[in-house]
């Protein structure tokens, strides 16, 4: 809370103004996006006692904005501790999403529910409702990279590399020591040039140099693109005038997109473009794979977010057509950010809208299935905890770079080599979850074969269900009427319907499936009703061998599949050794095969069991009677009897 002066002694009223006059001038810094000026002033307003709603909500932002992840979590996590407040759920999501950097998954959902609680209608909600395993997917998608830190990276920040021909292109904070003094309020870091470096056969960087000083001016310089013949390129700098900063009304210097063209070796003919503005940020260009088309990230009107990702047509004159938001299966109410088009028309940008792991991650969507289908997350190691973004690849060779400021950088941001090893099937998918159960138990059922089917009745997709009568199954997105049909031996093929409308995901779907078999009679041996191998034992071992376990799973599905059901354990020995020593023998493997089942879940009311030792030999194999190893192997043996 501010302070009220008139409630304090005379003798404090000077410290008083004193930390309202540090809140003042934090809260300007904070206004004016000098947020490492803004972190310093507030703590020490913090150090002397003085908290408050905002200071909290601002030393949160301020931090989340320089990508202080663990520490923007701090001081959420202390606003949220206030009494008497109402916060703004943009705080919710901002809480869930440094949580990640943490790790510290469950807390971020239990945010992230919060935060779905307050804002139903958010894209960001819709998205964590329809992919409640997000981090499962992930996982399916992780470890297809191999990354190294590059050599070329500084102190600063070094990131937005971008191809051109043999050379990479990035942007960079290095101090070259004739601009100490340029340093940037945000985050005290020198302003950012475009800096060259070439591509080696060996796949390494060297010979790296400023790109042009024609360029790199007293403003910010960042994330180019190059046509393919190498003579126009399109780059980010912030809105200058006559090459120092012009800023608006708030202070502020908006970032803006330029063209250049390369003449008799130099970049030339530096213009702005059209549909750039003074009251918000175009930036972060990208050509698409005939150049027809221009992407990029902006905050102007129209935007879903924080920045959304637009494109422009580049017309045969060279005019531009008018920005048009790629909508809401890139763009959310966060930052979507630097994207980057393949030869393959994949688009890759940089996301905290979109389930991740924390922080910016980097995602891929197809832009010709871009109304029906969903961006896909790239996986570890590629995105981490932390900032990952300006993705870029060359699909012939698998090779590629991004930027990160994962822990073991050699400065604030830096650029890291990839090697694909295994490309993601961006292809159209719509994931199908549920289970499959008896009708009449509503046990789930293991393994049955699952079908996709279309209204013509043709396969389009097929599973299994899993161990536990799950399923997780990868469908077609097309629209229309499916079905998915389950078949399994001893049961009637079941079904269940579903309608697609569009790309998300379908959970919960439930298939009956009856029972087609009939139960054993009184007195029958379910291992003869089921055809069940024996379930035999070791020499001289009452314990269950792996072989019997697949078989005793039977037993316990039977059981399951009827309740009422009452069986007796019969359990037997070969001949060899005295007859109480294979009596007790017996007991154990009885006692055993009880145990088992009882830990399956099976009530021990339904369930009795007794040993036989040598006394009910299933062939002539006595103490008289010279046998083979196998003949007396089918005497250890454990039976069960339906009693009831």
């Amino acid at each position: 809370m501010k302070l009220k002066l008139k409630h304090i002694a005379l003798c404090t009223v000077f410290i008083g103004l004193n930390l309202q006059g540090q809140e003042k001038k934090a809260s300007t810094n904070f206004d004016n996006y000098a947020y490492t000026e803004a972190i310093d002033s507030y703590e020490n307003l913090i150090k002397k006692g003085h908290s408050s709603e905002e200071i909290y909500k601002n030393l949160g932002n301020a931090n989340y904005f320089n990508a202080n992840y663990e520490e923007a979590a701090t001081w959420y996590g202390k606003l949220f501790t206030l009494e008497n407040t109402t916060i703004d759920a943009e705080y919710l999501y901002k809480y869930a999403q440094t949580l990640k950097s943490l790790k510290k998954y469950d807390a971020s959902d239990a945010w992230m529910q919060k935060f779905e609680d307050r804002k139903a209608t958010d894209n960001r909600s819709a998205l964590f409702t329809n992919s409640p395993d997000y981090l499962t997917e992930i996982n399916k998608n992780s470890g297809r990279y191999s990354i190294k830190n590059e050599s070329i990276n500084s102190k600063g920040s070094d990131f937005a590399p971008s191809f051109n021909g043999a050379k990479l292109i990035f942007s960079t904070a290095r101090d070259t020591g004739f601009i100490t003094k340029k340093i940037h309020k945000w985050n005290s870091e020198p302003f950012l040039n475009l800096y060259s470096a070439e591509i080696t056969a060996e796949g390494n960087l060297d010979h790296v140099v400023p790109l042009s000083k024609k360029l790199n001016k007293k403003t910010h310089e960042s994330s180019t693109v190059f046509t393919k013949d190498g003579q126009t390129m399109y780059f980010t700098r912030n809105n200058s005038d006559n090459g120092a900063f012009a800023r608006d009304e708030k202070g502020v210097s908006r970032l803006k997109l330029y063209k250049a063209i390369l003449k008799e070796g130099e970049w030339k003919d530096i213009i702005e473009l059209p549909f750039n503005g003074d009251d918000y940020s175009t930036a972060h260009p990208a050509l698409n794979a005939d150049e027809s088309k221009l992407y990029f990230a902006s905050d102007r009107s129209g935007t879903l977010g924080v920045s959304d990702i637009f494109y422009v047509t580049i017309n045969a004159d060279g005019s531009y057509g008018t920005p048009i938001n790629l909508g809401a299966s890139v763009n959310t109410e966060s930052r979507e950010t630097f994207p980057y088009i393949s030869e393959n028309d994949i688009l890759y940008f940089a996301s905290d809208g979109h389930p991740g792991l924390g922080g910016l991650d980097v995602f891929g969507i197809d832009l010709a299935e871009l109304e029906r289908t969903k961006a896909k997350n790239l996986g570890e190691p590629l995105n981490s905890e932390q900032d990952d973004f300006s993705y870029i690849i060359n699909e012939t060779t698998k090779k590629g770079y991004f930027a990160s400021n994962r822990e073991d950088g050699m400065g604030s941001d830096d650029i890291y080599g990839f090697l694909e090893s295994k490309p993601l099937d961006f292809n159209c998918y719509t994931s199908l979850n549920g289970s499959v159960k008896d009708m009449n138990t509503k046990q789930t059922i293991a393994d049955a074969v699952l079908n996709i089917t279309n209204a013509n009745g043709e396969v389009v997709g097929k599973g299994i269900s899993d161990s536990t009568g799950n399923f997780d199954l990868d469908s077609t997105c097309d629209e229309g009427t499916y079905a998915i049909v389950a078949s399994k031996e001893n049961y009637d093929v079941g079904s269940t319907s579903f309608k697609m409308t569009s790309t998300t995901d379908i959970n919960d779907l439930e298939i009956l499936m009856t029972s087609n078999f009939t139960p054993a009679d009184l007195g029958a041996d379910l291992a003869e009703k089921l055809n069940l191998e024996k379930i035999y034992f070791d020499f001289d071992q009452s314990y269950i061998r792996k072989d019997a376990q697949a078989i005793m799973e039977k037993v316990v599905a039977y059981l399951n599949q009827y309740p009422n059901t009452k069986i007796r354990i019969g359990s037997h020995t070969d001949a060899r050794a005295n007859d109480n020593y294979n009596l007790s023998l017996s007991e154990r493997r009885a006692n055993a095969t009880y145990d088992y089942l009882v830990k399956k879940g099976i009530d021990t009311s339904r369930l009795t069991f007794k040993g036989f030792g040598e006394t009910q030999l299933t062939n002539a194999c006595d103490n008289n009677t010279n046998c083979s190893s196998e003949k007396h192997q089918l005497n250890r043996r454990s039976e069960f009897i339906v009693v009831e």
